[in-house]
């Protein structure tokens, strides 16, 4: 069975167990609603909850394939929500989805993908019946609360690797791993960047959205997830900006430090181009060359080409090129 967890309550407190086996079970009580946790369902068991609870067909078949985007339809007074849930593994973001059923007196969720469980936060709501006691669109509201929360870790996670490498970037060359590392980083941001954007239209409309499901004293706590989610979507467009700067820093330093040892090369060539060009002169072996007959011209060339060599370093010095 893919039912991880389904419980009836009464006024915000749990009051007995649901089994999709016994069908009598499901049966509620006015005062009463279900919150069913289903992870990776089977056809037949959403058939089950459908033929008990009115779910759409559409929804179902949405929930079934589990390939959308995050959004809210509402179906014949039924409101039915899709998240995206977020983590790394192995260095990457991988996603899964949420998919959330929401009736008068029901809640459904459908997890595909997400090894984060809703088990803690189950617990968290019922050490609050106070809270859980206004129904399933305050639940509704706690489970994208949950969702978003999750974005926070791999952001931060992102971000300090961001920022070890700008500190790296100032103090040696990037190799080419690190270099398609940040290809890598700015790829995952953008992909997360296309989930955000969705979440952020899905929360506002949640916001603003008239239907039965859900109580208009309800909705303010829609716009908390909607600034989370803005939060959490100006910082990865912060770490795409750092990212494209690592990249252009990067390519600059570089420029500097090749130009450095282009300008070196030169001033050494430029001082080695002296003795070789005197060197060449007096290898010509002409006859008449008065200077090869001088008593002490040896010593006045090296004194000559020691001259101009020690000019031209100190030359080259003072201009920082050495």
């Amino acid at each position: 069975m893919s039912v991880v967890a389904a419980y009836a309550y009464r006024h915000g407190i749990r009051v007995r167990a649901l089994s999709l086996d016994d069908g009598p079970s499901l049966a509620l009580a006015p005062e009463e609603f279900a919150w069913i946790g289903l992870y990776e369902p089977k056809a037949d068991e959403l058939r089950i909850l459908g033929e008990r609870f009115g779910l759409h067909p559409l929804a179902i078949e949405d929930a079934l394939k589990a390939h959308q985007l995050p959004k809210a339809e509402v179906y014949d007074g039924e409101l039915f929500v899709v998240a995206k849930t977020a983590q790394v593994a192995e260095r990457e973001i991988t996603y899964g989805e949420t998919h959330i059923f929401l009736g008068p007196q029901h809640i459904i969720t459908v997890r595909h993908g997400s090894a984060r469980a809703h088990t803690d936060l189950r617990a968290q709501l019922e050490a609050a019946p106070r809270l859980l006691a206004h129904g399933g669109d305050y639940i509704l509201h706690a489970i994208l609360d949950f969702v978003v929360d999750g974005y926070v870790p791999i952001v931060d996670e992102i971000e300090e690797e961001v920022l070890a490498m700008e500190r790296q970037t100032l103090d040696a060359f990037l190799s080419r791993p690190e270099i398609m590392r940040i290809f890598q980083l700015r790829r995952e941001l953008m992909r997360f960047r296309r989930i955000l954007g969705p979440m952020e239209e899905m929360a506002s409309r949640l916001e603003h959205l008239e239907t039965p499901c859900i109580d208009p004293e309800v909705r303010p706590y829609f716009r908390d997830v909607l600034d989370h989610v803005r939060r959490v979507s100006l910082r990865v467009e912060g770490l795409r900006e750092v990212l494209s700067s690592v990249f252009e820093v990067a390519g600059l330093l570089e420029q500097q430090r090749q130009g450095a040892i282009t300008r070196k090369l030169a001033a050494w060539a430029a001082i080695l181009a002296v003795p070789t060009a005197i060197a060449g002169i007096y290898g010509m072996n002409f006859d008449n060359m008065p200077e090869l007959h001088a008593r002490y011209g040896y010593y006045a060339v090296l004194a000559a080409i020691a001259v101009v060599c020690l000019g031209l370093y100190a030359k080259f010095k003072q201009s920082r090129w050495l």
